[in-house]
């Protein structure tokens, strides 16, 4: 099998990235708090018939690997290689402290650089890697092509193979800190279940999603909306033309506003926001509120 080839004599375990499992399987088979130490046993998928030199290889660098907390989840990078077309294969051990087997599916990983920069991303699915067992350390190459990959040179020393927490947690409601203290508690909560009710995003998408649209005595219209960011990266808004188009399918308003300061929806999050259009933007005549929606223009 290809995936030997690329552990070697030389290879050693460089950094460790660990998470709580209950971040990546809620809390489906974790087990109770505990201090103790866990050692990880080399485990071989299955379908592999692995040569005893490579035994030999992959036995010595499990032997370095540094025993793990109860209910935890790590990536211990070893290496990285890259071939000619430019596609880096991270060489690593996927371990579990679980005292239960589990098969994962996918699972975002980052590569970050000594100074915590991210250098590289992609999707994996975990279920390639088979199902793991109960406080086992499988060896595995994570290949990342050159279109993920935002550098370009491998790393020096000090990189590290890290999961995606943003990726792992449900999408959530994100409140800027005047809504936070102006909201009462009742609002937050029917905002925070209205977001659990949308559609699911893709992984780049930028959604806005309409909420409440009001025309007001002064003849603006008050409109506030769902800043969906399904990115795993935080974005920055900081001129936004939008436009209103009614149930009738008609522009009722159109504007571009200009965000100070600039307007941060966090990773995977929604914010509401409130933008008002004045009078002379707004075309009220005949305005149906009954369904509409907001477009960025």
């Amino acid at each position: 099998m290809g995936l030997f080839s690329f552990f070697k004599k030389s290879d050693k375990v460089v950094q460790e990235n660990t998470i709580d499992s209950k971040d990546l399987l809620g809390n489906n088979g974790t087990d109770q708090n505990s201090d103790e130490e866990v050692e990880t046993k080399l485990s071989f998928h299955p379908d592999w018939d692995v040569p005893q030199e490579q035994k030999y290889i992959f036995n010595f660098l499990a032997n370095e690997l540094e025993p793990l907390k109860p209910n935890q989840l790590s990536l211990s990078s070893i290496s990285i290689e890259e071939d000619r077309f430019g596609k880096w294969h991270v060489r690593a051990f996927f371990r579990s402290s679980l005292s239960e087997a589990i098969e994962l599916g996918e699972i975002e990983l980052f590569i970050m650089d000594k100074d915590d920069k991210l250098i590289a991303s992609k999707r994996f699915d975990f279920k390639a890697l088979g199902t793991i067992p109960a406080k086992s350390a499988r060896p595995w190459v994570f290949e990342f092509e050159k279109p993920t990959i935002q550098v370009d040179e491998i790393p020096e020393d000090g990189w590290k193979l890290a999961f995606n927490l943003v990726s792992l947690r449900e999408h959530q409601l994100e409140l800027d800190p005047t809504w936070e203290e102006q909201l009462p508690a009742e609002q937050k909560e029917e905002l925070a279940k209205i977001v659990k009710t949308l559609p699911k995003l893709n992984d780049t998408e930028v959604n806005f999603t309409g909420l409440q649209a009001k025309f007001m005595n002064n003849g603006s219209l008050n409109v506030s909306i769902f800043i969906r960011n399904g990115h795993s990266k935080a974005i920055n808004l900081e001129q936004l033309p939008l436009e209103i188009i009614d149930a009738r399918g008609k522009q009722i308003a159109k504007g571009s506003f200009k965000m100070d300061p600039v307007l941060t929806v966090q990773p995977n999050s929604t914010k509401p926001w409130t933008f008002i259009f004045p009078k002379e933007l707004v075309n009220p005549k005949g305005a149906d509120l009954s369904r509409w929606t907001a477009r960025v223009t």
